[in-house]
Formats: C-alpha cells, structure tokens, sequence
C-alpha cells in the first residue's frame, strides 16, 4: 500500500529552520523528520512512499540519491570504471521512494492530485512531512477496512496552548490548570483514504483540509479513528527543540524500530 507524505509547505513558523531546506528535512537527532515518519511506517510494513515536493524538493531529491554513499561505509574506484563498492546494509533496504514534484505554490488537496498517476491500488495512506505519533497503524487500516466510507481520519485530543484559569468576581483565581488537555478532537494528520477521494480535489487550488473534508463529512464518507497516545506536530522553533529532547533522552514514544 502506498503512503503519501505531503513535503511541499514552506514551513513559515519555523523560518529559522527553513529558509535554506523544506521542513520535512529539519532534523530530529541528527535525521530529518522525514526519515523519522518513514521509518514509523515501516515498522507496520508500509514501505512504498510518494513524497509530494514542493519547497526546496531538490533538497529532498539530493537526500535520496545520495542516500547509499551518506550511510554506508564503500570503496570507490576512481577513472574510467567508476565503480563503487558499498560494504554495509543499511537498516532502510526495501524502501520505494517516488519524489514526485507537484509545484511550489500548490495546494494541499492540489499535491495529492499531481501525485495520483503514481498511485496504484484502491487504498493509500497520507500524512504530513512534519507529525510525529506512535498510532498503531495496523489497527487504524483494519478500522478503515471495517466501515467501508471513503476516508479516515486519525482524532486525537490535544493539549491546550496556554494554561486555563478560573477567577472569581474580584479577580482571585480559583482554579487552574497548565496546559490541559482539550476536550475537542483534532486531526492528527494520519489518513487512509479509498481512491474515490480524488473525485472530491477538483484543482492545483483545492485546500485539502477544506472543501474536501468537508464534503466528505456531508457526504458521511468520513470516519474518526481516535488515538488516544503520542502526537507532535513540529510548527515552530519551541516543538523541533522539545522533539529533539525527547530522542536525546530516548523517551521518542515515535522510536518503535531497532
């Protein structure tokens, strides 16, 4: 089964990461965060990728072809014969990587639409270059399969940016609470769609996460598989230092390989 990684975003909120590199290859311990989601997937049997560029895609190109000699040690052989003799697998053997460019000022729903002639099958996944969480990805297919609509859509409940407080009529706080969590769902940005979903993105311009979300929701072709664990999604310069404490303490609840 395919997954669609959306790579495409200039990664505004984190210009002081991104002004020379797309966002999906902001590292995280030293390997883009694009490494990092790939080798999720992975972990569940999911190894056929369509990475949607945009932004800086040759930055992503250059990764992938230079992916052998970056993480293998190897002899080469300079002159006419150019050969070149890796001596070491890497972890990353199997992987199948389309790079397709689908436009620098293309649309979410746009991206997905530009990137369909390569997929093949009734059934893809789809996430973002940037979310990190430790779903069980088997159990999120098998709720897919089980109800039969157009799409799934991973929930989540997710913390509150600033803590809550109650005050009284005078202004003395009665309660509060640092950052709770939200009793509102939010999409954690990990999909299955059925190929059906491509009638629903009519140009370059469709924002995936409005018209056609929304008419699927009309249309009761959308169904919440709820997660009640780890999501982060890296948008600023505070979430890529936080996830990079959490792999430098080895509590990366993402870090499910050898």
């Amino acid at each position: 089964m395919k997954v669609v990684i959306l790579c495409g975003g200039m990664g505004t909120r984190l210009r002081e990461e991104t002004e020379y590199r797309p966002k999906p290859m902001v590292e995280i311990g030293g390997r883009p965060i694009l490494w990092h989601i790939m080798k999720y997937y992975s972990h569940f049997g999911f190894r056929d990728f369509v990475l949607c560029l945009g932004y800086r895609g040759q930055v992503i190109k250059e990764y992938f072809l230079n992916y052998e000699a970056m993480n293998n040690d190897f002899t080469i052989c300079l002159g006419q014969t150019n050969q070149i003799h890796f001596h070491e697998r890497h972890r990353e053997q199997g992987f199948h990587v389309t790079l397709a460019d689908t436009g620098l000022e293309t649309m979410t729903g746009g991206r997905i639409r530009r990137a369909a002639k390569y997929l093949d099958g009734d059934t893809f996944m789809m996430t973002y270059g940037d979310g990190l969480s430790n779903i069980d990805l088997g159990a999120l297919l098998a709720f897919h399969q089980s109800h039969g609509r157009i799409a799934t859509v991973t929930s989540v409940n997710p913390p509150v940016r600033y803590g809550i407080l109650s005050t009284t009529a005078s202004g003395e706080v009665s309660s509060f609470l640092e950052k709770p969590v939200s009793r509102d769902c939010a999409s954690a940005g990990f999909f299955i769609f059925d190929r059906k979903i491509l009638d629903y993105i009519d140009s370059d311009e469709t924002v995936f996460e409005n018209g056609p979300l929304e008419q699927l929701t009309a249309d009761k072709q959308l169904m919440a598989f709820r997660h009640d664990g780890f999501f982060f999604a890296m948008d600023t310069y505070r979430e890529y230092l936080q996830l990079n404490e959490l792999w430098r303490s080895g509590e990366a609840p993402w870090k499910v390989w050898q």
